[in-house]
């Protein structure tokens, strides 16, 4: 499978589970803090296999990256946390990072020469 997908999958689970673990209200509501903990260990297991493909500093930038915009938007839209003009500028510098990164990065990560070994020890 592409592992751009892979990565949008992982980075939409990331979302989702940091938007649960605040609506968990420090565990306080534990269905939504459990809940939080599968789609965190489903969105690294993803990321996982996502890094056997594509190199490791450009996968997480992309995926913390664009995670943080999400999330400062659902902060904005559904909990109520409003941000000031000079955080929304550095949110965008972060959103155009992400993109950057994903723009200048060969999208044929199934390459040979990017590929990375999957055995037991460095290689």
């Amino acid at each position: 499978m592409n592992p751009w997908i892979l990565l949008g999958g992982s980075i939409a689970l990331e979302i989702a589970a940091t938007s649960l673990l605040k609506a968990s209200e420090g565990f306080a509501r534990p269905g939504f803090g459990i809940a939080s903990i599968a789609l965190y260990s489903a969105c690294f297991w993803l990321l996982s296999i996502t890094l056997t493909r594509v190199p490791m500093g450009i996968a997480y930038a992309v995926w913390s990256g664009v995670g943080i915009v999400a999330i400062a938007l659902i902060g904005l839209a559904f909990f109520r946390q409003p941000m000031n003009g000079a955080q929304w500028l550095c949110v965008g510098l972060i959103l155009v990072g992400a993109v950057g990164l994903n723009l200048t990065t060969p999208h044929d990560a199934g390459s040979a020469d990017q590929r990375v070994g999957t055995g037991s020890g460095p290689e």
